[in-house]
């Protein structure tokens, strides 16, 4: 496999000799032997097929949220069916993230993407064909667990099929087709559900699953640890617990209060199964996480910009849409088109190559530094009351996707070479897990910032703006409850921006330090 640069402790483990011969695996006729140090021959079209496997994942992550209104009349569904309707997705895709990534160095990358891609394409056939709201809330957790299986395979197949010197590149495009599937989704979603009924939404994922199938087999090398792990079966259950746990005490925190049952069971429950998933996996001769990658200061480094860039952005992300629609008065689908700069300045930049240039030349501390001023320039353009109009907006969308282009794959390439190639799927399950854990405690803490403010502000007793305005007894009011809204958005993206800004400073001092160290 290919080479990246690591710490001796956190390669000690990999490399240490299997302690029993009989654990020796059996040479695998399927296994890929050690590829060509100047990568895959076809490894930018393997990338293309890996990228579309993604893509298809990504978007159901935001296609969903624009049948909202169409499910509710169609099958009935309360606001509580809603929201298991997404939430189900997330909450298994989060939770087996890194189970998935586990399984794929241990069992083989290329069986997990096509296992992933047919259990992704049987959930998306029972989720277009179901006839209630429980049907469909299964058919969704199901895609969740095709869902964690791609996403940790995709970046862990592309690790393995480029030189390392091809990597800051292939990860920009990975990277870009998630900007991609944030702006896609939504646009899709509206599109469909113009001229077919809500389950086309699924059904659309079908012909895209089969074309994958088929150029997966065709053409992806199969590739997985060399030694052969045991399997970390109570490893795997631990955390699978606790980041379901913990990733549903942040969705039900701004839902349902963050002193509520649910939120403090799942808080609780999370606690206790990670704690007791640490200890476990400092305890074994064959963990599924290696501890000792923590002591790599590249490898917090790369952790610690990860969660605060994800926590920024899901945020801001979240709040900028009502900052389209609520303050500047736009239709939920002109809103979605006009966030779509971000993206198209992402793809283009890691398209282009251009972002993967800058950071060759810049260095992966300084480019994560930049990246993250700018997006944290980019919040506080948005946040600005000159910013009523939508060219503040803009300015701040551009700057917000000129520092993701550069700061994401640069954060990604950190996490992924501060681990041994052969825990490749570990490492695309990490950066998963980041991801998700980043965004769902942006949305929920600038959320609670943003409720918080606007409750202090209104002149009636409300929960949401909406409530509010109905609760207003005059134009004054009405006036004033909206002005309180956008104070309380603003409020909440210029924390966003300061959270970014000091984890773009905290992750470049790290991974800077973890440089000289180096040399």
């Amino acid at each position: 496999m290919y080479g990246m640069s690591t710490t001796s402790s956190a390669q000690a483990p990999d490399q240490a000799p299997n302690p029993d011969p009989d654990e020796a695996p059996d040479p695998d006729p399927d296994e890929a032997p050690d590829p060509d140090p100047a990568g895959h021959p076809q490894r930018w079209l393997i990338l293309g097929v890996i990228c579309l496997a993604q893509l298809t994942v990504l978007l159901d992550n935001t296609v969903l949220n624009v049948a909202i209104p169409s499910l509710t009349q169609e099958l009935d569904a309360a606001t509580s069916d809603i929201q298991w309707m997404i939430n189900a997705y997330s909450l298994v895709q989060s939770g087996l993230l890194l189970t998935a990534g586990s399984a794929a160095d241990r069992y083989g990358r290329k069986k997990m993407l096509i296992a992933g891609l047919a259990l992704f394409g049987i959930g998306s056939l029972a989720a277009g064909l179901a006839s209630s709201t429980g049907q469909l809330i299964a058919a969704r957790a199901g895609m969740g667990v095709g869902g964690a299986l791609l996403l940790t395979t995709t970046l862990a197949v592309a690790m393995q099929i480029f030189a390392p010197e091809e990597h800051p590149r292939a990860i920009g495009i990975w990277s870009a087709v998630n900007a991609l599937g944030f702006a896609a989704g939504p646009l899709i979603g509206g599109f469909v559900l113009d001229h077919f009924w809500w389950g086309a939404i699924f059904l659309i994922n079908l012909p895209v699953v089969a074309l994958g199938l088929v150029a997966v087999v065709a053409l992806v090398p199969e590739s997985k640890n060399p030694r052969g792990d045991r399997p970390d079966l109570l490893g795997a259950l631990l955390s699978t617990v606790g980041m379901t746990a913990l990733v549903l005490a942040i969705i039900s925190g701004p839902e349902h209060g963050w002193t509520s049952g649910r939120a403090l069971a799942g808080g609780g429950v999370a606690m206790a199964a990670l704690a007791l998933f640490a200890r476990w996996e400092s305890r074994i001769p064959y963990p599924m996480l290696d501890l000792h990658f923590f002591r790599d200061q590249r490898f917090t480094g790369a952790v610690a910009g990860a969660v605060l860039i994800t926590f920024g952005m899901g945020g801001a992300l979240f709040l900028l849409t009502q900052h389209l629609q609520f303050v500047l008065g736009y239709e939920p689908l002109e809103a979605g088109l006009r966030t779509a700069p971000l993206a198209l300045v992402v793809v283009a930049l890691n398209f282009s190559g251009l972002s993967a240039k800058w950071t060759a030349g810049l260095g992966t501390p300084l480019s994560v530094g930049l990246g993250m001023v700018l997006m944290s320039g980019g919040l506080v353009s948005i946040a600005l009351p000159a910013s009523d109009g939508y060219a503040g907006t803009l300015l701040g969308l551009v700057l917000i996707g000129v520092g993701c282009a550069v700061a994401n794959p640069a954060m990604a390439h950190a996490v992924m070479s501060a681990i041994p190639p052969a825990k490749a799927g570990v490492g695309a399950g990490i950066n998963g897990t980041l991801a998700e854990f980043g965004n769902g405690l942006g949305v929920a803490v600038l959320g609670a910032v943003l409720n918080s403010r606007f409750a202090a502000l209104i002149p009636v007793a409300a929960t949401s703006l909406p409530a509010a305005l109905a609760a207003a007894g005059s134009a004054g009011e009405r006036r004033e409850i909206t002005e309180a809204f956008s104070s309380g958005l603003r409020t909440s993206q210029l924390a966003g921006a300061v959270a970014v800004l000091l984890g773009g400073l905290l992750a470049a001092a790290l991974l800077r330090r973890a440089e000289r160290a180096a040399a």
